[in-house]
């Protein structure tokens, strides 16, 4: 049994597509980060970067004591390894995986980040900031949407935890100020993996943990998101 400390962000739905897809035992814990729930002690000692997700492994591939990992993608490459699934296990296959997880994770994930915050929660309007990051989503869009002009998913042939990486910060494109039709490799693989069971599931977890999803945060959520030190 893995235990998933998960909020319905784009990292959040990194590990439960992933959890979905192998076929794995979980438990969902909500930490609402709305809430400051990512500060308390208890989660701390699991993530000390007070950012979700993270996992507590039951049942480790050692045998030994229970497993806490935080980071999303140290958290894929660790199931993907532990299950067999999704990540080739040697070889030039595999390091073409994890190089399209990185860019995910110095790439995407923190400039369509920012694209976020300067476009929808910071307290001003800085024109020059959100100039600067909608238009470093597009590049990063037109990065993949090259690769995956000569390539069936984003580590290549197959299915793998890139795709699981990348898929859960495209869904919010409208909100990053991008058309996705104008990647059209993009949006042909951007549909292929919406349609996906597993995917599917994942995503049905935000009604059951966050029904809010998408109302405007309150002064109490904005203090614990952006002003905690």
């Amino acid at each position: 049994m893995i235990d998933l400390y998960y909020w319905t962000t784009p990292n959040g739905h990194k590990i439960s597509i992933m959890l979905e897809e192998a076929k794995l035992a979980y438990r969902v814990k909500p930490i609402n980060i709305g809430r400051g729930e990512q500060f308390d002690p208890e989660f701390l000692t699991i993530a000390p970067n007070n950012r979700i997700p993270a996992i507590v492994d039951h049942s480790p591939q050692d045998g030994g004591q229970p497993l806490s990992m935080f980071e999303s993608g140290a958290i894929l490459e660790y199931l993907a390894d532990k299950s067999g699934l999704f990540l080739p296990a040697a070889g030039r296959e595999r390091y073409i995986v994890l190089q399209w997880l990185h860019w995910q994770m110095g790439g995407l994930g923190p400039m369509a980040g920012q694209n976020h915050h300067f476009c929808h929660y910071a307290p001003q309007k800085i024109e020059y900031a959100i100039e600067r990051y909608v238009r470093e989503t597009n590049r990063l869009y037109s990065v993949l949407d090259q690769r995956l002009a000569n390539h069936t998913y984003v580590g290549g042939d197959d299915y793998s935890i890139a795709d699981m990486a990348i898929y859960p910060w495209i869904v919010p494109w409208e909100k990053q100020g991008q058309t996705i039709e104008e990647f059209p490799d993009l949006e042909r693989w951007f549909e292929m993996i919406k349609a996906r069971p597993a995917v599917r599931r994942a995503y049905a977890l935000v009604e059951e943990v966050n029904p809010q999803a998408g109302v405007e945060m309150d002064e109490q959520a904005r203090k614990h998101l952006f002003g905690n030190r």
